[in-house]
């Protein structure tokens, strides 16, 4: 399978995705960070709430650009969705490809490593201490993962355990299922 996802996401890179500047991605995205630590006085917890919120809208809106172009079909359990998100997904809008590390014993949990980050290009975190403790600058990627899932009825937890911008020495993304999203009819309107 793992092969198979590198396969995949290096065509869907190559034929099916138009490029984007990447140096002007990192300049938007730093600029949207840094307009949303002055509208929340450096309430960094906010911050990174609006980022995630921010990445779920995308995520709920990226994934059928993904089903669409990747052609990847369904997984069948959580191992195979972790590898067609690092080597489909992220190759597929970032050219990065994240290694799938650190399974949990019950095989519901995982951790992205990334051995580069686009977003964090020519950025540095404010000397600010509680900056340093409290911004995860790339927290876009939890919500876009977290909204993705949920499209295709994964409901997990995302969230950041270390980043370079803050002196770590990775940048490493959690990623824990809760549960699957059972298909739910409508109640009767009678």
């Amino acid at each position: 399978m793992a092969t198979k996802a590198a396969r995949l996401g290096e065509e869907v890179w190559k034929t099916r995705v138009d490029k984007v500047n990447a140096e002007l991605v990192t300049l938007t995205y730093g600029t949207i960070v840094a307009q949303l630590c002055k509208d929340y006085n450096q309430d960094y917890a906010q911050v990174n709430k609006q980022l995630d919120k921010m990445g779920y809208n995308m995520g709920m809106r990226l994934i059928e650009d993904f089903l669409a172009k990747s052609n990847s079909g369904s997984c069948s359990n959580l191992r195979e969705t972790a590898e067609v998100i690092s080597k489909v997904g992220f190759k597929m809008f970032l050219n990065i490809t994240p290694v799938v590390t650190s399974w949990s014993t019950d095989n519901k949990s995982f951790t992205l490593l990334f051995d580069e980050n686009p977003l964090a290009d020519f950025v540095e975190l404010p000397d600010d201490a509680k900056a340093q403790d409290e911004l995860w600058y790339s927290n876009i990627f939890c919500g876009v993962l977290r909204g993705a899932l949920e499209m295709v009825q994964m409901h997990v937890e995302t969230h950041f355990t270390s980043d370079v911008l803050r002196g770590n020495d990775t940048t490493e993304m959690r990623v824990t299922l809760i549960r699957y999203i059972e298909d739910e009819m409508p109640p009767d309107d009678e």
